[in-house]
C-alpha cells in the first residue's frame, strides 16, 4: 500500500509509533523514526532492518529547528510522502495539583509539536503537490478524562488544528487526518491497577482492549490512496467506547 514511499513517524521508536513504522515498511515504505530517545530509535531502526529501509533522527518535538531537520531527512529517501505526528507526553493530576509547567510540558508536546510536523511537512508537501499527514489525537480529547486536563485540551486541540490545516491544503494536493485511539494495550495501560483495568474493560462494547496494530492498520489506511478522498476525517479507533 506504500510502496516507494517515505514516511517521517515522531515518537517512532516504541508504543503507536513503533507499530506503525512496523506497518509502514511491511507495506512498502522507508521510514524516518524521529524521537529525544536516539538510542532506541536506532534500535528500531535496526530491527525495522536497517539503513535500507530506515533512518533514526534524534528529535525535539517542540523545537522548530529539530521538525525541520527531521522533515528534511526524509530527503535520504526521496522527500516525505507522509507524516505521522505522534510523539507525547503524560504528567497527569488534578487541576489543583497539576503545576503550570506540566500543563505547559503536555501541551506544547502534542499541540506544538503537531503543528510544527504538520507546517513542515505540508511545505515540502505541497511543492510535490500530493502528501498525507496523521495526527495523533485521543479519544481523551472528545470527552476529557478525571486528571488529564492538560492531555484532554491538547488532544481536543489536535482535532482543531487537523481540521483547520486540512482546509489551508486541500486544494494542493494534501491531506491532514487524525486518528483518536481509545484504550490501546501498551505497557502504560497494562500497569494500571486490575479494579482500574476492569472498571474501564467494561466500558467497551467490544469487550477488550484494543493492539497498537490496530491503530497502526488505520494509520496505513490514511497514509496510503485507499483513503484518497478524506481530509479533515477523525478516525476513533475505540471498539466502541464513548460512541
Amino acid at each position: 500500500m506504500l510502496e516507494g514511499r517515505a514516511a517521517v513517524i515522531t515518537g517512532g521508536a516504541q508504543g503507536l509509533g513503533r507499530a506503525i513504522a512496523e506497518r509502514f515498511v511491511a507495506e512498502g515504505a522507508r521510514v524516518v523514526i524521529g524521537d529525544v530517545d536516539l538510542a532506541s530509535a536506532e534500535a528500531t531502526v535496526a530491527d525495522l532492518g536497517g539503513a535500507s529501509v530506515a533512518l533514526a533522527v534524534r528529535c525535539d518535538v517542540t523545537s522548530e529547528a529539530d521538525m525541520a531537520l527531521l522533515v528534511a531527512s526524509a530527503d535520504e529517501f526521496g522527500g516525505v510522502d507522509v507524516m505521522v505526528n505522534n510523539a507525547g507526553v503524560l504528567r497527569d493530576a488534578t487541576m489543583r495539583k497539576m503545576t503550570l509547567d506540566d500543563f505547559r510540558l503536555v501541551l506544547d508536546t502534542h499541540v506544538q509539536g503537531t503543528w510544527l510536523g504538520t507546517r513542515a511537512a505540508a511545505a515540502v508537501m505541497r511543492e510535490r503537490g500530493v502528501g498525507s499527514i496523521v495526527n495523533m489525537s485521543s479519544i481523551s480529547g472528545k470527552v476529557g478524562n478525571l486528571g488529564q486536563t492538560n492531555y484532554s485540551a491538547a488532544k481536543a486541540g489536535i482535532v482543531g488544528l487537523t481540521k483547520a490545516a486540512a482546509k489551508e491544503v486541500a486544494h494542493l494536493g494534501v491531506r491532514v487526518n487524525a486518528i483518536q485511539p481509545g484504550l490501546i494495550r501498551t505497557p502504560m495501560t497494562e500497569a494500571m491497577r486490575e479494579d482500574i483495568w476492569q472498571q474501564r474493560l467494561g466500558e467497551i462494547p467490544m469487550g477488550r482492549f484494543g493492539e497498537p496494530e490496530e491503530v497502526a492498520a488505520v494509520a496505513t489506511f490514511l497514509a496510503g490512496d485507499l483513503s484518497s478522498y478524506m481530509t479533515g476525517c477523525v478516525l476513533e479507533v475505540t471498539g466502541g467506547r464513548h460512541m
